[in-house]
């Protein structure tokens, strides 16, 4: 028996393992010459102990669990959306936002009233003549939304039924605010709380149209007052960064800094929320990466910090390693790139930063324009979107950033666990996940002009990939 024992050993030593699962990838070139193409199988083999690898997997680090990736549903896009025959339209919304047959976005930014990127006056859900108000929201309505907004929305849902919306004002109604107008000035402290029985009116509406929100924030880019700019830059903005109903110097002092919104969503929006039995959640903030002071005096208040998800960025000032540093001071408390549109191979490398530094979501901004970049009533240029639609024809393009966002939304699911992948190199970015389905997940953005042979290990298997020169790479596999 003893002998039968050890044969039996040694038999089971020299088998190699056998993996009946190969390594599935998807690669998209800068010169468009592949664009999200799938690729031959790569074999993976059992990992010798020791072995060394290019990229180390460590499923059992574990950072940020991902709520989801997407763009914008802002009023450009929906209005060019809204132009198309309506088959194309579900063509096209089909591929933004399904899993299967499109790139699978599942989490869109939305917009409470007008953004700067509009083809029609700017307007707010209760807007009065100069000098009239509106205290008790009497005149209250979304019914200018319903013209090509929601519609929109509500394709995107039979779409995916999976799909998250979170919904941002660039302004309060003109005259709630110092200027008695959208466009810059301050909202006054005494209507407060009129503005937040604003925001749950706006819920409450968007809810009865079938269009549920899961998160607001109290204001784009509260740093912002166009109306102190050029009449050429003016665009719906409000600044939230005073304590005083009068204009104050900049930058103001860190300790006042944020206070307006602590104490809105403290003491009104928070609330609100909790009294009318409102699940949306709030994100503080929602402006770029150089001002922690803001969100920090937000979320140092015990109370205020209650009704606060996380903090909401952008990154047009200030590196993405703020948002790990801000995770670090406060880590019962989420970060998001809430907006921030990023292009090519290096922009797929800067979504890698957004996410290697405990972003649960990436958005970009604006989605679709057509070849004139409008309707656009602001001073910002759309630059080249996901998708353009020819002004003249209205055929449709589908530009690189579509794809390349694919690399990274249609194959990171909601529920993802960011894991472990080590240390970056200057011209080779890479990031990894853990799918709810347990599939692993690896994106790689490779800038340098030269392919790379990696091995690539996540301690159990490893597989041989060769990484195009200028590319973005998804390599997904079960373990």
């Amino acid at each position: 028996m003893r002998h039968l024992l050890a044969s039996l050993v040694v038999c089971c030593a020299v088998v190699p393992a056998v993996y009946a699962a190969d390594v599935a990838s998807w690669v998209s070139l800068q010169d468009g010459s592949q664009l999200l193409a799938p690729q031959a199988a790569i074999p993976a083999r059992e990992a010798a102990r020791g072995e060394k690898a290019d990229i180390r997997l460590d499923a059992a680090k574990t950072y940020q669990t991902m709520l989801g990736m997407g763009s914008s549903f802002e009023h450009t896009t929906c209005a060019n959306l809204g132009r198309l025959e309506p088959g194309v339209r579900a063509d096209v919304v089909e591929k933004l936002v399904s899993p299967d047959n499109g790139i699978g976005m599942n989490l869109m930014r939305i917009c409470i009233g007008t953004p700067d990127f509009t083809g029609e006056p700017w307007y707010s859900y209760d807007d009065m003549p100069p000098g009239k108000k509106d205290p008790g929201l009497d005149h209250f309505s979304i019914d200018k939304d319903k013209a090509y907004v929601l519609p929109v929305l509500k394709l995107a849902l039979e779409k995916n039924p999976n799909l998250l919306f979170y919904a941002s004002p660039w302004s309060p109604p003109g005259w709630m605010k110092t200027c008695d107008d959208m466009i810059g000035g301050h909202l006054y402290p005494r209507y407060y709380g009129v503005y937040a029985r604003y925001f749950a009116k706006f819920v409450e509406a968007y809810r009865q149209e079938g269009v549920p929100i899961y998160a607001v924030t109290v204001q784009n880019e509260p740093g912002v007052n166009k109306r102190e700019d050029v009449l050429s830059w003016w665009y719906p903005s409000c600044q939230w960064s005073l304590v005083e109903d009068e204009d104050t110097w900049w930058p103001v002092p860190h300790d006042i800094m944020g206070v307006p919104e602590r104490d809105f969503i403290r003491d009104h929006l928070g609330p609100e929320f909790h009294k009318e039995g409102i699940e949306t959640r709030i994100w503080c903030y929602d402006h770029n990466l150089n001002n922690l002071w803001y969100p920090r005096n937000i979320l140092s208040d015990p109370k205020a910090a209650e009704f606060v998800e996380g903090t909401a960025f952008h990154p047009y000032a200030g590196k993405p390693e703020a948002m790990g540093e801000f995770h670090g001071e406060f880590p019962n408390k989420d970060v998001f790139l809430s907006e921030g549109s990023t292009r090519g191979v290096k922009g797929a490398a800067r979504i890698i930063e957004f996410l290697r530094n405990w972003a649960r979501s990436y958005n970009a901004w604006v989605t679709v324009a057509d070849s004139k970049g409008e309707p656009n009533n602001g001073p910002f240029h759309a630059g080249e979107p996901a998708i353009t639609v020819d002004a003249d024809t209205l055929a449709v393009s589908y530009n690189f950033e579509y794809y390349m966002y694919g690399q990274f939304m249609k194959f990171v699911q909601r529920g993802a666990v960011r894991i472990d992948s080590g240390a970056i190199e200057p011209k080779l970015s890479h990031i990894a996940f853990k799918n709810p389905d347990h599939t692993l997940v690896l994106v790689l953005a490779n800038l340098d002009k030269k392919p790379r042979e990696m091995k690539i290990s996540d301690g159990t298997s490893s597989f041989a990939a060769n990484v195009p020169a200028e590319s973005v790479s998804t390599y997904q596999w079960r373990p």
